[in-house]
Formats: structure tokens, C-alpha cells, sequence
């Protein structure tokens, strides 16, 4: 058991959520009770995953996508209501960490997406560390690249050929980052994956020359909160479970 500002402080100290400029509060969202022995994790608070939380006996549920979105309505009806109605009625704190989950060293969900998929990191695309780029483990074709990430994500992924050159290295960023082909492209790269594909990013693909692959938002980020909640279990002693919501986007 550990206190809830306790572990807010040493997430907070290992993420650093003030470094970015962010489209959502990262931290605290939505306050529970105070002590913390049991976490739940996953990517999005839908309302399905609040209630495996609520079932799963959680104190504290930690997500890479929360709530309270620039641009979303303010007012607390409908779906939003429900949502936190349950939250608050049960106790349970919500903490979502967006950007900083993205760009952590180590735990993030681009480490970990290169550590699942065997890449050798090298460096980031972004200065506040948002993708990577580096080498897979061996030179592919561009189908045994996509061949590769369907299976290790379980799921088909997308494949835009960007040419018939094989694929020596290789530019990340989970999510919704289609846009920053070009800046991948800028860096030498044989090949870039994301999450989502916009129409745009086909044309750039071809003319750009890089092969692109759209692997999954759901798919690509389930990785980095399941890491931070390891995190706070092993070093405050917490019981810890990663609850899977289903999502093809």
C-alpha cells in the first residue's frame, strides 16, 4: 500500500509532464481514495475498461489516453457523466499520462513498440523524444516488414510500398503520427511506422520514397502503460494487472 500523492510525485518526477505541450492534463484526472494498493492499466478509460477496473478491485486506474481533451465540450452529461459517475461513486483515481508516454526512454509506448519488435534504437524524431528511429534487427523487404508487425501485434498491418528498396532503417512513432513522415523522411529512412494512416500519407509514401506501414493506434500504444504500472509495482510494492479493451482502429 502507498499513498496517492506519494506515487504521484514519482510518476511525475519520472515522466516530467512539463516538458510538453500537451492536448490533455497529464497526472491526476479524477480523484479516488488515498491509499494505493492495487492499479489497473490500459489505453483508453472507456467505460468498458473503467468497469473491468471497478471489477478488478482497482484503487487507481492508469491510462495513456484520459479524459478532458482540448476542443471537447465542458459540460459533464451523457457519456462523460457516466463515466465519471462510476469513477467517483467506486473511489477510483484516474491518472493518464499522454505525450510523456509517448517520449519516455524506457517505458514508453515507442521503447517499448522498438523493444516488442526488435529495433535497435538510435535516436528520436522529435526534441521532446516523441518517436524514435533506428535499424531492425536484420534488412527486410518491405512485406516482411509488414508480415512482421502483424505478427507481433496481432493484427493485420497496412503497407504502402515507397519502393522496392529493402529496409535497413527505420523511423517510429505510435499513435496517431502519420504526419511526421516527412520528418522521418528527412532523416534517411527506409521505412516508417504508425498507428493511423490519414489519404495524404499514401501519396507522400510514394513520393517520398519510404515504405509506410499503419500498424494500429490501439495496437501500437498498448505497451507503455502496461510498463508504467510494472513500474509503480515493483518499486512501491503495489499489485498490478493490464486489462485489454479491444479496439481495430
Amino acid at each position: 500500500m502507498t499513498d496517492r500523492d506519494e506515487l504521484m510525485r514519482a510518476l511525475d518526477a519520472e515522466l516530467e509532464p512539463e516538458r510538453f505541450r500537451d492536448y490533455c492534463p497529464n497526472g491526476l484526472q479524477v480523484e479516488g481514495r488515498r491509499e494505493i494498493r492495487r492499479i489497473v492499466s490500459g489505453v483508453t478509460a472507456s467505460l468498458a475498461l473503467v468497469d473491468a477496473a471497478i471489477e478488478a478491485g482497482a484503487d487507481l486506474l492508469l491510462v495513456h489516453h484520459g479524459y478532458f481533451w482540448k476542443g471537447e465540450p465542458a459540460v459533464v452529461t451523457g457519456m462523460r457523466r457516466e463515466r465519471l459517475r462510476r469513477l467517483l461513486h467506486h473511489e477510483v483515481n484516474l491518472v493518464a499520462y499522454h505525450l510523456p508516454l509517448d517520449a519516455h526512454p524506457d517505458l514508453g509506448n515507442n521503447a517499448q513498440l522498438a523493444r516488442r519488435l526488435d529495433f535497435v534504437v538510435e535516436g528520436v524524431l522529435r526534441e521532446d523524444g516523441v518517436g524514435q528511429y533506428g535499424r531492425p534487427a536484420r534488412a527486410m523487404s518491405g512485406a516482411a516488414l509488414r508480415d512482421h508487425l502483424s505478427a507481433a501485434l496481432g493484427r493485420e498491418a497496412l503497407w504502402v510500398p515507397g519502393g522496392d528498396h529493402p529496409i535497413e532503417r527505420i523511423a517510429w512513432c505510435t499513435g496517431g503520427a502519420q504526419s511526421l513522415l516527412t520528418e522521418a523522411a528527412a532523416l534517411g529512412v527506409d521505412a516508417y511506422i504508425s498507428g493511423e494512416i490519414s489519404e495524404q500519407t499514401t501519396h507522400e509514401a510514394r513520393e517520398l520514397g519510404v515504405h509506410y506501414f499503419a500498424a494500429g493506434h490501439h495496437a501500437t500504444e498498448r505497451y507503455g502503460a502496461s510498463a508504467l504500472g510494472e513500474w509503480c509495482a515493483r518499486r512501491f510494492g503495489l499489485e498490478h494487472r493490464f486489462i485489454e479493451i479491444d479496439n481495430p482502429a
